[in-house]
């Protein structure tokens, strides 16, 4: 009969996965099941009973529940959002129960980064231009595109001028919560160990003063700013309007990018590397292939000493549970709860649930339940013990395994992943997210085979061989190994084509006025 073309995730699962296109009639067996049969067409990342499920009865994935049948299935027919509701889940937190033993430190791995004068390790050396509001992004935006590659070939240790640029900064509430976190985000982007020098362009008159964030996002304290010298703050009223400042930062840029060239790759310990974990355009394969296998980089990295770090809050929901249980104090369990209800209670008051995903694309890829796609998106995370939880943007300061508390949407969330400090960020996608950003490598790592040969020039390493018999470890340990290659300078696809000026996204949680 040959291999199954189906698989399955946990010896109590109920349903099995896809790995290629199954027609109608196919017949497929387990090694410790009796011969099945496909009633209809499966489709590559979709489900198929493996049993008959009453009606009310739960779907087990991962052997956890990802929602319940809302009419009876039988044996060999297709599962999906046309015979299963969410439901709601009563889940046990049992706080610590399952925190894994510290693994034993591996020392000696290196990468060529930057060494910074604040005492920060950098993957890339960038000039920033940030934006305090939208008022002044085309400005930031002009004066960076006047320093092309052309213009840069004679610094070749200069990976460009990024414009940090966004749609928000005003019209919310002075010092409020929106405000405290714009200010916390854009800080510490302007002082990321990826950023060699920066200015900062605001308008005048908007919410978020520059003179705020420079005060309130520590900008102004000696030791803080990746320049020697403090920043050049500019505002476009004060210079005379828009061709005026672009005139003058341009002069300024022009100014650092000696200094800046000058910063050379050196040995630094892989112990220093904090990783983002990010998955969009999931499809069903995603927590079968690149998201374990990513999970498994992540734990090689914290046995060298360094920091991993899972966003998505929203896409935790439903798995929550999994992840207290390996809290190392009760308190950080708490601290994911307490963020769990908080978002809760935000989308109640836009009328919504937080159990709104999957998306469109997602439910395509064979997606059918947030459950399903929370459970798969943790596994991004591997096994380490789970060490702290962090708010949007916040500067992550120890090391191991953490969360931060981000949305689903990529760029908002990979935004806040940078704020935090994460050098090179691994992204996994089944269906072809082509995200890229500056100043901050992105890693595309396929779900599937057919997407990665489809889209080669964005997708930077294969997990849908997995698919294929190659096993999940070995494509950990490439994950693992591109991952140290992009920090000492090996250019992503993303970046070979120049992607990552528009993705830079703070996000905005209050109301606009």
């Amino acid at each position: 009969m040959g291999p199954s073309p189906f698989v399955r995730l946990h010896q109590n699962d109920n349903i099995a996965v896809a790995a290629r296109h199954v027609p109608l009639g196919t017949s497929f067996r387990f090694e410790d099941s009796n011969e099945f049969f496909a009633r209809e067409a499966i489709d590559m990342g979709h489900k198929i009973a493996l049993q008959p499920i009453e009606q009310g009865q739960p779907i087990k994935k991962f052997g956890q529940t990802i929602g319940f049948a809302s009419q009876p299935i039988p044996a060999g027919s297709w599962v999906h959002v046309h015979n299963v509701v969410a439901g709601n889940l009563s889940l046990d937190y049992a706080f610590c129960s399952e925190v894994p033993p510290e693994p034993s430190l591996i020392e000696g791995r290196t990468f060529q980064g930057y060494r910074r004068q604040n005492g920060k390790f950098g993957t890339r050396n960038y000039i920033g231009i940030v934006s305090t509001v939208n008022c002044s992004a085309t400005t930031s935006k002009y004066a960076a595109d006047k320093f092309n590659q052309e213009l840069l070939a004679e610094f070749p240790n200069v990976d460009g001028v990024v414009p940090l640029i966004h749609k928000g900064g005003c019209a919310i509430q002075y010092g409020g919560e929106d405000h405290q976190q714009l200010t916390r985000t854009l800080a510490n982007v302007a002082r990321h160990p990826n950023i060699g020098a920066y200015i900062v362009i605001g308008l005048g008159c908007e919410t978020a003063q520059a003179s705020f964030l420079m005060e309130n996002g520590g900008l102004l304290q000696l030791g803080n700013s990746p320049s020697p010298n403090q920043p050049l703050v500019m505002n476009i009223q004060d210079q005379g309007g828009v061709a005026k400042t672009v005139a003058r930062a341009v002069a300024q840029i022009r100014e650092m990018l000696p200094e800046v060239n000058r910063a050379r790759r050196e040995a630094i310990p892989v112990a220093e590397l904090m990783l983002g974990l990010e998955c969009g355009g999931s499809d069903g394969n995603s927590g079968t292939t690149a998201n374990p296998a990513l999970g498994y980089c992540s734990d090689m990295l914290v046995a060298h000493g360094g920091t991993s770090v899972l966003s998505e809050t929203p896409e935790i929901y439903g798995g929550e549970h999994l992840l207290t249980r390996r809290s190392v104090t009760r308190e950080v369990g708490e601290a994911l709860l307490e963020r769990i209800r908080w978002w809760i209670d935000y989308t109640a008051k836009f009328g919504q649930r937080i159990d709104i995903n999957p998306s469109v694309g997602n439910k395509k890829g064979g997606l059918t339940t947030i459950y399903e796609k929370s459970l798969g998106a943790i596994a991004k995370g591997g096994t380490s013990a789970l060490k702290g939880v962090y708010l949007y943007g916040e500067a992550i300061n120890q090391k191991g395994f953490v969360i931060m508390d981000t949305p689903g949407y990529d760029p908002a969330s990979v935004t806040g992943l940078v704020a935090g400090g994460a050098h090179v960020v691994c992204f996994t996608t089944g269906r072809g997210s082509c995200y890229g950003c500056k100043p901050v490598p992105t890693i595309k790592i396929a779900t599937n085979t057919p997407m990665y040969d489809r889209m080669i020039d964005d997708m930077d390493i294969n997990a849908g061989k997995i698919l294929d018999g190659v096993p999940l470890k070995e494509v950990g340990r490439e994950i693992f190994e591109e991952v140290i290659a992009v920090a000492s300078g090996k250019k992503t696809k993303s970046e070979l084509q120049g992607i990552g000026d528009e993705e830079f996204h703070p996000w905005t949680f209050g109301p606009t006025t």
